[in-house]
């Protein structure tokens, strides 16, 4: 579990640190517990890559009310947990969808409380995602809503559920990330998603309405892919 403690005040950050530790050992849980002394500092290295985010709202350069806002932007499913003492600005946390909030000076009872349903929270949320840079910055994408990969020149343009999201990066390396999601080849220009192929006609692959050709070179190799993965013979 990926945890991040953005907190000013070096003293509330340590405390946060140390009750972390306990908790993982009192439950047998593996954190991997990242300090960021701001929300500015925070968000230059933000790329989607934590579980939890413990945020405290009154600090200096961008609050964190603001750091939340710019978060969401990025990341809809990372949880947030306020760190503050003042608890009429946490309840402010709707605004950004904020899982709860623990108050200063924090206790270790509730600590533990509130962490326990945001160990909970990510659990039954799990997903597998895969994060691209794209022309308006770094963007988390859900696996299970890519519908195919399109190699154009030097850019692929990965077709989902919420639209396409054009981005950098070799057909190579995007194949080998998305392997073991079940994605193949049906010629070298697109990478379909196994469970969007609708069926086959006239030579190409139906994926979410569209035709996508299935080259002669592939097509033994597509064709066997997609058999085992429905479990059946495809015809």
């Amino acid at each position: 579990m990926r945890i991040a403690i953005v907190e000013d005040e070096q003293a509330c950050a340590d405390t946060l640190q140390k009750y972390l530790q306990q908790y993982g050992q009192e439950f047998s849980q593996e954190l991997d517990v990242t300090q960021y002394e701001n929300g500015a500092v925070f968000l230059r290295e933000f790329r989607s890559q934590f579980d939890i985010i413990l945020l405290d709202i009154s600090m200096p350069v961008m609050d964190g009310m603001e750091t939340a806002r710019q978060i969401r932007k990025i990341d809809s499913d990372v949880v947030l947990l306020f760190v503050t003492s003042l608890s009429q600005y946490a309840i402010r946390g709707y605004e950004v969808n904020a899982m709860d909030y623990i108050l200063k000076p924090v206790s270790y009872f509730a600590f533990s409380q509130r962490l326990n349903r945001a160990m909970a929270r990510v659990k039954s949320h799990a997903k597998n995602y895969l994060i691209v840079s794209t022309k308006n910055g770094m963007q988390k994408l859900d696996i299970s809503t890519i519908y195919y990969v399109e190699s154009q020149g030097h850019t692929l343009i990965l077709h989902t559920r919420s639209g396409d999201y054009p981005c950098a990066g070799t057909m190579k390396e995007i194949e080998q990330k998305l392997e073991e999601f079940h994605f193949f080849r049906c010629n070298k220009g697109y990478l379909v998603a196994l469970q969007y192929v609708d069926g086959i006609q006239d030579g190409c692959a139906v994926v979410n309405g569209e035709l996508l050709l299935i080259s002669r070179a592939r097509k033994n190799e597509f064709m066997d892919a997609l058999t085992e993965f429905v479990g059946g013979k495809v015809i």
